[in-house]
């Protein structure tokens, strides 16, 4: 899989969010969207999904801040589970918290949650090449 970024928010209002980007440019991606939550692309490396307040809370026990605040949860992929796992290591040795919220294994997608130095929360993913590509749905991809 390529380097690519894709960019989790909380949204009070799914599908006004949705026309929201639509109208900056985004792309909606029907392959990974529902009614929980929207893939909005920018271009071939940068995704923002946009996530209504339930299905964020399953990836984290944080509170959701106010809409004042600014808190993201940065998602980058990596090429390997591996992967994941070494850079989860790494943050951690270099000052980081490892671990922020639980390790996520959806068979077809893996992935782990840090916070850098200063708390802000990435999570290195790991996606089957397949599902990626649009060649194997989600539910019958193998881990």
């Amino acid at each position: 899989m390529s380097k690519t970024i894709f960019v989790n928010l909380p949204v009070a209002d799914l599908d006004a969010s949705k026309a929201f980007y639509e109208a900056l440019g985004f792309v909606n991606e029907p392959r990974f969207s529902d009614d929980t939550g929207a893939c909005m692309v920018w271009s071939d490396a940068i995704f923002v999904m946009i996530l209504t307040h339930d299905k964020w809370r399953q990836f984290t026990d944080r509170p959701i801040p106010d809409a004042g605040s600014s808190e993201v949860m940065l998602a980058i992929g990596a090429d390997s589970r591996e992967a994941v796992d070494a850079m989860a290591r790494t943050a951690a040795a270099q000052g980081g918290t490892a671990d922020i919220n639980p390790a996520q294994d959806h068979g077809f997608m893996y992935s782990r949650a840090f916070a850098d130095r200063d708390g802000h929360v990435w999570e290195p993913f790991w996606m089957d090449p397949a599902v990626a590509a649009g060649e194997a749905p989600a539910a019958e991809a193998a881990p």
